[in-house]
């Protein structure tokens, strides 16, 4: 079997993200505030963003990001459900494509137009699945239901896997989930609380943001032996 085009730059593009570790989940009732949310995330070295497809103007938002943030953010389109979903998030320009559930259709345009895939599974079949399927990171969602615990058992007899909680991630707990054994974490309301955004608290989701990446660069020391 011949490398799927673009495999090169989509590996790239992975190992960017999990040299990051955290990946914000932005979905917002309105694209108001969306830019001084990213601008309070980047600020604390949060700086991989998946902003959902289900926040009103999410297209337009993932384009003026990129060309506001160049290299220094890392933007994806979350929720997409469907190839066409997936073609028009990429050509907005979106640098990798995750989904809540596992369509083949979706990984396979993702790859198409050059980006990873990265679809969501629950169980260990599923998982598998989505990762023969040819995902390059598996979303495990909802995570909440599930804990550390269970990524660590899943990992132990497919150590291949290379996985991303999301869903009860906190700025607390990501370093849990990296020991577990998760490639990266991506931190919904628990980073990006609706009610910080409507109150227009951009410290305090900063101040969130900071404590995630500490905690992120915290464990990446310990399990390379850095500063050990």
């Amino acid at each position: 079997m011949h490398p799927a085009p673009h495999a090169d730059a989509r590996r790239r593009i992975v190992d960017d993200l999990v040299a990051r570790g955290a990946v914000a989940v932005v979905r917002l009732p309105d694209a108001e505030r969306a830019l001084a949310v990213v601008d309070a995330l980047a600020a604390g070295g949060v700086t991989a963003i998946e902003l959902t497809l289900t926040t009103p103007g999410a297209l337009e938002l993932i384009a003026t990001l990129r060309k506001a943030g160049g290299d220094a953010l890392l933007v994806g389109a979350g929720s997409v459900l469907d190839a066409d979903t997936a073609r028009r998030a990429v050509e907005a320009g979106a640098t990798y494509v995750v989904s809540p559930v596992f369509r083949a259709e979706v990984v396979a345009e993702s790859h198409r137009q050059g980006v990873p895939a990265m679809p969501g599974a629950y169980t260990p079949t599923e998982i598998l699945t989505a990762h023969e399927a040819g995902a390059d990171v598996v979303k495990v969602f909802p995570a909440d239901t599930l804990g550390p615990a269970y990524l660590k058992g899943v990992m132990a007899p497919m150590p291949f896997l290379r996985l991303m909680p999301t869903g009860g991630v906190t700025p607390a707990n990501v370093g849990d989930w990296l020991r577990a054994g998760a490639v990266a974490a991506g931190l919904g309301s628990a980073l990006v609380d609706a009610k910080l955004v409507a109150a227009n608290d951009m410290a305090a989701i900063t101040a969130r943001a900071r404590q995630t990446s500490e905690n992120v660069a915290a464990v990446r020391g310990a399990l390379t032996g850095v500063g050990a």
